[in-house]
């Protein structure tokens, strides 16, 4: 008779608040949908948070529901290609989170020079302005796209030695912004330490990006209108946004002390979705999902399936997601329809921050 192994889950892990009471941090991209929500939970934990970003543009944000000025200590508006500015708002931080990006893969296919500006040049003149500084750690968002799809259509999870790539110009940007930091790691002894972040597809309250699937259906909700569909067959690695923040927290706290991976995946509890089952999942949380349409338009050159192994997370840092598919599209559909409501979103996220930093830890 065999015996049946039975694998016991390791601790959940926490950022640290006594790592982030009182550090100097600078949050890139804070006006984004992910850099909000890190802007939000830094100051939770005690940091003192300098942002920088462009202008916030017209409509909905995060930025604007979760009121993510009143916890930062200085905010800054700029353009990553002006070296200059960035010298100036890297001196004196202890840690730099690297967010800002221009993250939407149709924008990159309608502007590729200026994707390729704002996610490669950019990533670029930071590092740069890195060199010489005192600061303890640099982590570097990269995506769950920077990996090269084998050409017979056959993936498995990537693992963070897999051959990066990326055909359209967002994905290509940012496997550059990998090789960039790999190059300047390898090349310049005064650069902090630095790591890349790669996590998949994220998902949460306050996202209004254009062709993204679920800012798309809360607008299709809140129009009345059906819910165009580009590929409901595609699989992403859908997770949330608490999850993804608290990783990205959790890789600066070891790559301080010197004990993180350069490149890490930050993946989903469980199996990536189908974009079918994630809206079943809402239909599930919300009585008002819209009727879905295939959309007439030409699809975009987007890859059928994605998914991330995220073993290395767990086992190196004690990382693992904690909210399932379930309760990544519970809570997103909850936050949505209190701001349809007009609730206070500042009040709202931050008892769900408070939530899950408190949350249990096995």
């Amino acid at each position: 008779m065999e015996a049946v192994v039975t694998r016991v889950a390791s601790p959940v892990r926490h950022p640290d608040p006594g790592f982030w009471a009182g550090k100097r941090v600078l949050l890139t991209g804070q006006t984004g949908f992910k850099g909000a929500w890190a802007a939000r939970m830094l100051a939770t934990l005690g940091a003192r948070v300098t942002g920088f970003a462009r202008a916030v543009q017209p409509g909905p944000s995060a930025w604007a529901s979760l009121r993510v000025s009143d916890g930062l200590s200085r905010e800054m508006t700029g353009d990553l290609c002006d070296t200059a500015s960035l010298r100036d708002v890297v001196q004196g931080q202890d840690i730099v989170l690297h967010l800002a990006a221009q993250a939407i893969v149709s924008e990159g296919l309608r502007d590729p020079a200026g994707t390729w500006a704002s996610n490669l040049t950019g990533t670029l003149n930071l590092l740069q302005a890195l060199r010489g500084t005192p600061v303890q750690a640099a982590v570097i968002v990269t995506s769950d796209k920077v990996y090269a799809n084998p050409a017979n259509g056959a993936v498995r999870p990537f693992v963070e030695g897999d051959p990066l790539g990326g055909d359209d110009p967002y994905s290509a940007s940012k496997a550059g912004c990998e090789i960039a930091v790999a190059s300047h790691r390898a090349s310049f002894a005064d650069l902090p330490p630095l790591a890349t972040a790669r996590a998949g597809n994220v998902i949460g309250g306050g996202d209004f990006g254009r062709d993204r699937l679920i800012p798309d259906l809360v607008r299709a909700m809140q129009a009345g209108q059906p819910l165009m569909l580009r590929n409901p067959a595609a699989t992403r690695p859908f997770q949330h946004v608490l999850d993804v923040v608290a990783a990205y927290l959790i890789l600066a706290e070891d790559l301080a002390a010197g004990t993180a991976p350069p490149a890490v995946n930050f993946g989903p509890a469980g199996a990536e979705l189908s974009v079918s089952a994630l809206l079943d999942l809402w239909q599930e949380a919300s009585p008002d999902m819209p009727k879905r349409q295939l959309s007439d338009q030409p699809p975009m050159p987007e890859k059928p399936r994605l998914a991330l192994n995220s073993q290395l997370a767990e086992t190196q840092l004690g990382w693992r997601a904690r909210l399932d598919a379930g309760q990544a599209i519970q809570q997103t559909a909850s936050w949505y329809a209190a701001w349809a409501k007009g609730h206070d979103m500042r009040d709202a996220s931050d008892a769900s921050l408070h939530d899950y930093l408190a949350g249990p830890i096995a």
